[in-house]
């Protein structure tokens, strides 16, 4: 059996083995051998170790540092990573306030409904829909109808939708059919000589809008002229606001509002514009004739092109320091003025 030789641990030869206590200068001393030098000089990137022990950070330190940095990496990832539970709950109360009674969406579900004739609000598509043999005839017929059909990404229905299988295609349907402007002329003209037809030039809130359908039916107007763009549909607001009276009024979805006021004129209907800055005051107003009352967004108002097409500017006047009215408001008060006489 080899015989190993027996370590040596006398008071001499452990002092060779004790360790150096730490300290603050990584730096080696002039007495260290030149590997030892070398390293040094790594550590130190070649700059001259300093003797100023508050210049460099002690172990200590930089394991406080190390642990603080770690805490902020751990927090940022649970922060991005990890969705919180408020959220979620918030994501979930704007998906359930969303009222998708009335949306239809996917290829087959979207084509049933555009063959079955079924009234339709909006249309939302890819620019592969739209180009599709399937779609393409079907599209183009309903957009002649006043149907808004607008072409978005695939991401922007996805957000519309909420992340549905849309298959690139999503419907609004409208809760009632809406007919053609000359159609609307033909039934205003039955049984009265002078029907009045309220077009809308900017009502965007459906409330605004549903309040105006319903003054116009119980004022017993004979039609309601929506432009295609904008323009609120007749979503299921528009019907819950109206209040049944959407039931017992026929509305027209026109292309291009100007032109149906023109096509209006030609068939013998005075054009009457309600705005702020009208020279002729409601109450003075006495013409005996078919009328059309143009109603603005309270912001914005009629737009300049409708007003220069009107045959007059009436102006509700005020007494209060309030400046305007709100839009059903003032179709409210414009009605009963124009039909009581």
């Amino acid at each position: 059996m080899k015989n190993y030789p027996k370590k040596d641990f006398s008071e001499k030869n452990r002092r060779k083995y004790k360790p150096k206590p730490d300290s603050s200068n990584y730096s080696r001393s002039q007495n260290s051998s030149n590997e030892n030098n070398f390293i040094s000089n790594k550590n130190t990137f070649g700059r001259k170790p300093s003797n100023n022990k508050n210049q460099l950070k002690s172990k200590e330190e930089k394991e406080n540092n190390f642990i603080s940095a770690r805490r902020r990496n751990v927090s940022y990832k649970s922060n991005s990573e990890f969705p919180s539970k408020n959220s979620d709950r918030n994501h979930q109360q704007v998906f359930n306030n969303k009222n998708f009674d009335d949306w239809i969406w996917g290829k087959h579900s979207v084509y049933e409904g555009l063959t079955s004739e079924r009234p339709i609000n909006r249309i939302w598509c890819t620019s592969e829909i739209i180009s599709s043999e399937k779609f393409y005839i079907l599209l183009k017929d309903i957009k002649s109808k006043g149907v808004l059909i607008e072409e978005v990404s695939w991401n922007r229905l996805s957000q519309l939708t909420f992340g549905a299988s849309h298959q690139g295609v999503a419907m609004q349907l409208a809760h009632k059919k809406s007919i053609s402007l000359d159609k609307l002329i033909e039934l205003s003209k039955i049984n009265s000589t002078n029907p009045i037809l309220v077009a809308l030039d900017g009502i965007t809130d459906p409330h605004n809008l549903g309040a105006i359908i319903r003054s116009a039916e119980a004022f017993n107007c004979k039609g309601i002229i929506l432009p295609q763009r904008r323009s609120a549909g007749l979503t299921g607001t528009v019907a819950k606001v109206a209040a049944g009276a959407l039931e017992h009024i026929p509305v027209c979805r026109v292309v291009n509002l100007n032109r149906s006021i023109e096509e209006l004129k030609r068939n013998n209907f005075l054009i009457v514009g309600l705005t702020g800055d009208g020279q002729l005051p409601i109450s003075k107003f006495d013409e005996k004739s078919p009328i059309v009352v143009i109603v603005g967004a309270e912001d914005k108002g009629i737009s300049l092109l409708s007003q220069k097409k009107c045959d007059y500017l009436l102006r509700i006047p005020l007494n209060g320091k309030t400046s305007s009215l709100n839009a059903s408001v003032a179709a409210a008060i414009s009605l009963f003025h124009l039909t009581s006489k």
